[in-house]
């Protein structure tokens, strides 16, 4: 079965305009500021999309767009201004960025009341990622009808984490520890990955590159979420696997596009109405 992230993104934004609605009756706005630096195709169609589902729900995203040959200071002053304006409400940082930016200096430099991605050491908010993933895994929990609690769920399942990058396997990582849940890791250095990909009941896979998982090296029934994200020869996004290979193995599986993405840009605004509730007391 098919899990459309589309459609668990908008049971979210239901959830969001009446908390925006609430903010407005005080003549509050929240609003988010992305930095985008360069014309990166796959950057700009995200940052385009924040500002679109942003907007939807009332909220303002104003998108700052620097020409690559931008420097590091110039953008920590721009952070600066940012971190003391009362009218911005989250900072965003859209990633990757060129070589002679210093990443870490830029997260540092943010209010992490206003650090809505999760980036900075002391942010009060986990990455919109590790929590799209829970959704989804929510989601599929309340589809298995199962008679215990989502938590107790998935403390019982063999989990399988492919990938453990800064920005995707990392973060899923310390979301799971949180849930007292451990899956098992599997990187370049793992020996006889598909034995343990057999005895998976949940494969969650954040690689980026096209068929790392294929439907031989799965159990049937599997819970297949492709976080990982690749564009073809065709232009065309694909995710970890090929919908068509493994659609018959997986009982449940997120597709490419219109899987994880969605509802990752859901949870961002979710920490963004997080941050403008606390910032102004509501």
């Amino acid at each position: 079965m098919k899990l459309d992230g589309r459609e668990i993104a908008e049971k979210l934004y239901g959830e969001l305009k009446e908390r925006v609605g609430k903010l407005k009756k005080k003549k509050i706005v929240p609003h988010l500021v992305v930095i985008l630096v360069g014309e990166n195709p796959a950057s700009v169609a995200y940052v385009t999309l924040k500002q679109r589902k942003g907007e939807e729900i009332g909220a303002e995203v104003t998108i700052l767009r620097y020409d690559t040959t931008v420097t590091t200071e110039e953008l920590v002053e721009k952070v600066k201004l940012l971190n003391v304006d009362p009218y911005v409400h989250g900072i965003l940082i859209q990633r990757p960025l060129p070589d002679q930016i210093d990443v870490d200096k830029l997260e540092l430099t943010t209010d992490p009341e206003k650090d809505i991605d999760g980036f900075h050491p002391k942010s009060p908010y986990t990455l919109p990622l590790p929590l799209a993933v829970g959704k989804i895994l929510e989601e599929t929990y309340a589809q298995t009808k199962t008679p215990t609690k989502c938590k107790d769920w998935l403390q019982s399942k063999n989990i399988v984490l492919l990938g453990k990058g800064p920005t995707g396997g990392g973060p899923i990582i310390e979301y799971f520890k949180k849930l007292d849940v451990r899956p098992t890791l599997i990187d370049s250095k793992t020996k006889d990955p598909e034995k343990i990909m057999k005895q998976a009941d949940i494969v969650i896979s954040a690689v980026g590159r096209k068929n790392t998982v294929i439907a031989k090296t799965l159990k049937k029934g599997v819970v297949l979420i492709s976080v990982g994200i690749n564009r073809g020869e065709n232009k065309k996004l694909h995710g970890d696997y090929e919908e068509d290979d493994i659609k018959d193995v997986a009982s449940y599986y997120t597709p490419t596009p219109g899987g994880v993405g969605p509802v990752n840009v859901a949870m961002l605004m979710d920490n963004l109405l997080t941050a403008t509730e606390k910032q102004t007391s509501v």
